[in-house]
């Protein structure tokens, strides 16, 4: 791809780094922002800056805020007695679409992996186990994608509160073995949250 521009290479370059958009996308994008006028293309980086720049991230489950506790947790409406554990942020926001649940979220950072290098040290699991053993949490939810990965987390985590007087429960295998939540529509995420199940009863039969 040949430009006749330095600073118009750069940028299509920079866009490409994004996840999914290649060169092609990117020369859109760029070319899309070079026909709007100046005051939009400021106004866009700013967003983009503050955002990066301005963004925290929930000391009670670790989803993103704007403050140092997310609008979630903070809101006296939801059931604060009740965590969903997912493993990232995009998944928080395929299960608040669905609008079939009302307590609140822990966000793992990831699963366990171990050909990746990814240990139980390194997700946000011991302060999930804190966090249970301070509140008074009626019932754990797992929201974990349906791989070995996740469900080896699950079995982690699982051992780690034996201890612990909670309903452990995990989502309706509604998600396909293997599919990932933010791919999931809807109706199916939805259902999956409403139908979920005895986490012992899933574990003991994989």
């Amino acid at each position: 791809m040949q430009f006749s521009s330095s600073l118009l290479e750069n940028a299509v370059n920079e866009f490409a780094k994004l996840p999914g958009i290649g060169k092609k996308t990117a020369l859109r994008m760029v070319l899309h922002l070079l026909k709007q006028d100046t005051d939009f293309a400021e106004q866009f980086s700013n967003v983009i800056a503050k955002m990066r720049k301005e963004i925290k991230f929930c000391q009670r489950c670790f989803n993103v805020a704007d403050a140092d506790i997310c609008s979630i947790c903070a809101n006296s409406m939801r059931k604060q007695e009740m965590i969903c554990v997912v493993e990232n942020i995009r998944d928080v926001i395929a299960i608040e679409s669905t609008q079939q649940y009302n307590g609140t979220y822990h966000v793992l950072g990831g699963v366990i992996s171990p050909l990746d290098g990814i240990g139980p040290g390194q997700l946000n699991i011991e302060s999930l186990v804190h966090r249970i053993e301070k509140e008074k949490t009626a019932e754990l939810i797992f929201a974990l994608n349906a791989t070995i990965q996740g469900d080896t987390t699950i079995y982690y985590i699982q051992k780690k509160l034996q201890s612990q007087q909670i309903r452990i429960t995990t989502i309706a295998r509604g998600i396909a073995f293997g599919g990932e939540l933010e791919y999931a529509d809807e109706m199916t995420l939805g259902r999956s949250l409403q139908n979920r199940l005895p986490v012992e009863n899933y574990v003991s039969n994989c």
